[in-house]
C-alpha cells in the first residue's frame, strides 16, 4: 500500500489528539484527588465504591442509633438512681417513725414528707427523653404513673435499636419491676406499699410501722437490680460501639486505597506524558514536509 503525506499527517494528530487525552485526564485526577470521576472510567473501581459506600453509611446509621441507645440508658440509669436515693429516705423516715416515743402528730409530720417524696417517685417514673416516656415500655407516648387514677403502667414490650447488623438491644426497662402498683386491699408495689405506710403514719392503718422495712428493702433491691441490667447492657453497646469504630476505619482505609488517587505516580506520569507529548510535536514538526503540490504552486 502506498503511503501518502496525508495518511502521516492524519495518524500523527491522531496520537497528538490521544495524547491530549490521557494528560486531559492525569491533569483531572490532580484536581479531584480521585481515580475516577465518572463510572464509565472504570466499572470496577466503580461497583467497588458503591459497596464500601453502602458499608460506611450502614456504620454511620448504626452509630446515629448508638448515640441514642447510651442517651436512654443514661437517662434511664440516672432515674433509677434518684429513684433509690428516694426510697432510702423514706427508708431513713420509717425507721424513725418506728420509734415507739413519737406521738401521733410527730408521726403525721413524717407522713407529710414521705407524701411528698411520692409524689417525687411519680415524677421520675414519669420521666421522659425528647417527649418520650422512658418507662412505659414501648407506649412512650403515655404517661405511666398516675395515681390521681391508680393508673400505673404494666407495659412490658422492649425499645430496642438495631446496632449492628442484625443485633438488636433492648435500651429500657420492666416498669413492674420497678414501678409496680397493685390496689388490693392491701395495696402493694412500689406506689402501694408507700401509700400503706402513710395510712399508718396518719393513724388510719394499725399495721406495724417496722413492717414496711422489708418492704422497702424488696423495693430497693429490685432497682439494684435493674441498674445492674442496665449495666451489663451498657458494657454490651461499649463493645459494639468499638467495633463499629473499627469497622468505620477500614471501610474508610478501603475506600480511600480504592478511589483516592496516589498523587505523587499521578505527578510522575503527568511528566512523562508531557515529554512524550513534546516528543510527538517535534515529529510532527519533521514529518510535516514540503510536498510536491508545493513545488508545483
Amino acid at each position: 500500500m502506498r503511503v501518502t503525506q496525508s495518511m502521516i499527517t492524519n495518524n500523527m494528530l491522531r496520537h497528538i489528539n490521544q495524547s491530549y487525552k490521557q494528560m486531559s485526564k492525569t491533569q483531572e485526577q490532580l484536581a479531584t484527588g480521585k481515580k475516577i470521576s465518572r463510572p464509565s472510567d472504570d466499572p470496577v473501581i466503580a461497583a467497588k465504591g458503591m459497596t464500601y459506600r453502602t458499608e460506611l453509611a450502614e456504620v454511620e446509621q448504626y452509630k446515629r442509633n448508638l448515640s441514642e441507645a447510651y442517651n436512654w440508658l443514661d437517662n434511664s440509669d440516672e432515674a433509677l438512681e434518684k429513684a433509690s436515693q428516694v426510697l432510702n429516705r423514706i427508708r431513713e423516715l420509717t425507721l424513725q417513725a418506728s420509734n415507739g416515743t413519737l406521738d401521733p402528730p410527730q408521726k403525721a409530720m413524717i407522713g407529710k414528707e414521705v407524701t411528698q417524696l411520692k409524689e417525687h417517685l411519680v415524677t421520675i417514673a414519669n420521666t421522659q427523653l425528647s417527649g418520650k416516656y422512658i418507662f412505659n415500655g414501648n407506649d412512650t407516648g403515655t404517661m405511666p404513673v398516675d395515681l390521681s387514677t391508680g393508673t400505673v403502667s404494666k407495659n412490658t414490650n422492649k425499645v430496642s435499636f438495631e446496632l449492628s447488623k442484625g443485633i438488636l438491644i433492648s435500651v429500657n426497662i420492666e416498669p413492674t419491676k420497678v414501678f409496680s402498683y397493685n390496689p388490693g386491699p392491701p395495696e402493694s408495689g412500689l406506689f402501694g406499699d408507700i401509700q400503706e405506710l402513710e395510712k399508718v403514719l396518719n393513724g388510719s392503718s394499725s399495721t406495724p410501722i417496722d413492717s414496711f422495712l422489708n418492704k422497702l428493702d424488696t423495693n430497693i433491691n429490685n432497682i439494684l437490680s435493674e441498674r445492674a441490667e442496665l449495666g451489663a447492657r451498657y458494657n454490651r453497646i461499649e463493645l459494639i460501639d468499638s467495633r463499629l469504630g473499627e469497622q468505620k476505619v477500614t471501610a474508610t482505609r478501603l475506600l480511600s486505597n480504592n478511589e483516592d488517587a496516589d498523587i505523587a505516580q499521578v505527578i510522575t506520569e503527568l511528566k512523562m506524558q508531557e515529554s512524550v507529548h513534546r516528543a510527538a510535536l517535534g515529529v510532527g514538526a519533521r514529518i510535516m514536509q514540503p510536498s510536491l503540490i508545493d513545488f508545483l504552486k
